[in-house]
């Protein structure tokens, strides 16, 4: 009988890239396709909001402000979404230096891992090289706010939060393109593991 492909879950041979990199916006279901494509590969998962929660850790509000913003500042989020999300962006770039030192350390140590996060930026993936991604995107606020509903029952509709991570998710997704990063809509999600092994295939294999 012949052989099939691995599927979205299925162990495959050990992956051409040493970091791949899952991004989006909030709400997008990035954590759900990072740890599938981990499986997939057998590697494990890094979540930047651990990242973030070390350096909140070991550094004083004066010495990194961006991020420590959200805590310093916990009424910005109820500024209008478009002030909001012009403080997701200074965050996310506060951020890719801790980012890239991760990123360097898997590469240089040779050792594969997923990486995934909404404050991941464009740049940290090189088409090509060591280090391949993608970035989902969903545009309908109206999706993103049942995406919440669905996850966080007990918060009630965030329309509030869902129209800042689509208008994050829009600056992502369009600096992404730019770069030659793929960009995957998350619907259908029954076949969206499977979609981003399929299109990251294409770049990986």
């Amino acid at each position: 009988m012949p052989r099939t492909s691995p599927g979205p879950d299925e162990p495959t041979s050990p992956p051409a890239w040493r970091v791949l990199v899952v991004g989006g916006a909030s709400g997008m279901g990035k954590t759900g396709v990072a740890r599938a494509l981990a499986r997939r590969y057998d590697v494990p998962v890094v979540e930047v909001d651990d990242i973030v929660e070390a350096l909140l850790a070991v550094t004083r509000p004066e010495h990194l402000p961006e991020v420590h913003f959200w805590r310093t500042h916990p009424e910005a989020a109820r500024w209008a979404p478009e002030a909001v999300t012009e403080r997701q962006i200074a965050v996310a770039e506060a951020l890719a230096p801790a980012v890239e030192a991760v990123v360097a350390n898997h590469v240089g140590t040779d050792t594969p891992v997923v990486l995934e996060g909404d404050y991941l930026l464009p740049p940290a993936v090189t088409p090509g090289g060591p280090v391949r991604g993608l970035f989902l995107h969903e545009d309908d606020e109206a999706q993103v706010t049942a995406n919440y509903l669905h996850r966080e029952p007990e918060a009630g509709p965030q329309r509030h939060r869902a129209r800042v991570s689509v208008l994050y998710g829009r600056w992502l997704a369009a600096r992404a393109r730019a770069a030659g990063v793929p960009v995957l809509a998350p619907r259908p999600w029954t076949d969206l593991a499977e979609r981003a092994g399929r299109r990251l295939g294409e770049t990986v294999a």
